[in-house]
């Protein structure tokens, strides 16, 4: 079995996030969708998400493309790697991958990087979902 995990804050989750797993999964045939903490949103991107991590964590469940899907660890980043040990790490465009592989080097976690494609990003991305006060009443994945 090859794992393949996907790491994100999938709030408001939608069609551009669907993507992400559909094309995470061409790379094995186990998807691991870890869902980024609270904690870890604020820290990191400066926001509060509009949904809360286990309302987050249960839509991306809801995925019938997502083998596994799970909250990430608030202290450590790479912790969630260690005990899955997945294959191939897959990340979306927007993503920050630039101390990843030096940290996955140093950790001794061997897998694979690929960064996947965007899907219409002038339209599925979460921070333009979040300016529409209407998407989340209307959108039948969030």
């Amino acid at each position: 079995m090859k794992k393949v995990m996907v790491f994100g804050t999938f709030d408001l989750l939608h069609e551009g996030h669907l993507h992400l797993f559909k094309e995470a999964k061409k790379h094995g045939d186990f998807l691991v969708v870890v869902v980024a903490r609270d904690t870890s949103v604020r820290k990191i991107k400066g926001f509060t998400p509009h949904q809360n991590e286990l309302q987050r964590l249960e839509k991306v469940k809801s995925c019938p493309i997502v083998n596994k899907a799970l909250l990430g660890y608030e202290d450590d980043f790479y912790k969630v790697i260690e005990e899955h040990k997945p294959a191939v790490l897959c990340f979306g465009y927007d993503q920050d991958k630039q101390n990843i592989e030096a940290e996955l080097k140093n950790r001794k976690i061997k897998a694979e990087i690929i960064t996947l494609t965007a899907f219409h990003p002038e339209k599925y991305k979460s921070s333009i979902m979040r300016q529409n006060k209407n998407y989340s009443k209307r959108n039948k994945l969030s």
